[in-house]
């Protein structure tokens, strides 16, 4: 049997494995982090949860939180809905990529694409 092809089958069938072992690796490790984070959670952070709602924790329960939304309006969660500290989001007002990036949906002379009364696409 020639080296180089038996080289060959060896990579293909390694390859496979070594990513299908990345990947068991690289959910562990998330995992692990909010498993840390869920731990660390203390009363009074404010968080927002993985759905977009930000509150302040009242109280932690060992599966669940109380959340504060607003003045008076307690919402009890999943302790893995939490998603992330409050602090720790980007500062308001600034976008991951630049906003010139994307299209504003107006042609070069600043129409939208409506017809006349702009309730409409345009006609002809």
């Amino acid at each position: 049997m020639n080296d180089g092809s038996s080289l060959g089958s060896l990579f293909l069938l390694l390859l496979p494995l070594l990513l299908i072992g990345f990947l068991l690796w690289s959910t562990r490790r998330r995992q692990r982090a909010m498993e840390e984070f869920s731990a660390g959670l203390e009363a009074g952070e404010r968080v927002v949860l993985t759905s977009g709602i930000y509150g302040t924790v009242l109280e932690l329960g060992e599966t669940t939180v109380q959340l504060e939304v607003a003045p008076g309006t307690v919402l009890t969660v999943d302790r893995r809905a939490v998603g992330v500290r409050a602090g720790d989001l980007p500062a308001a007002g600034t976008t991951p990529r630049d906003e010139r990036d994307e299209p504003s949906g107006e042609d070069d002379e600043g129409r939208t694409g409506t017809d006349e009364r702009g309730d409409g696409p345009e006609r002809g």
